[in-house]
């Protein structure tokens, strides 16, 4: 592993469920630690890009698999983290959610497989219990290719 694609994805089950929040907490938490970080936001939405460039110091840069090709995407992502100790990619909509229903075509889960990258699954289990862990079973099991993080508590 290259020092460049050293990071992460935080994605989400779907829209809405605080992938910002989380992906803004932890580059405060790099930077605290004194790190150099790499923010990215897929897709169209420039507004929490301004958000990423505001806590980490560097311009968030702009990662889309349904307008650029695997090889853009790459160029980009590793251009983009030279020189940094981590990259944080901010998802957009759910993970598995792209182009159409059919494949994995301009999701966030294709993104994550074209750059190596874990992914840290967000859900909003505010009305839920048990049900969280089968729904977080079936994200990390659904694409045995991509990697979800997991955490014991």
């Amino acid at each position: 592993m290259t020092k460049a694609n050293k990071g992460l994805v935080v994605a989400g089950i779907a829209s809405g469920v605080g992938k910002t929040t989380v992906v803004l907490a932890l580059i405060a938490a790099y930077r605290r630690r004194g790190l150099v970080v790499q923010p990215f936001q897929c897709g169209p939405d420039f507004i929490d890009g301004g958000h990423h460039t505001r806590a980490s110091g560097r311009a968030s840069r702009n990662l889309d698999g349904w307008m650029f090709s695997v090889q853009e995407n790459r160029e980009i992502f590793f251009r983009g983290g030279r020189k940094t100790d981590v990259c944080v990619v901010e998802g957009v909509m759910g993970l598995f959610d792209g182009v159409d229903g059919r494949s994995s075509g301009g999701s966030m889960a294709e993104i994550a497989r074209w750059l190596g990258l874990p992914v840290i699954l967000v859900v909003d289990a505010s009305a839920m219990a048990r049900s969280a862990a089968a729904l977080v079973h079936g994200f990390s099991t659904f694409d045995p290719a991509l990697t979800v993080a997991r955490s014991h508590f």
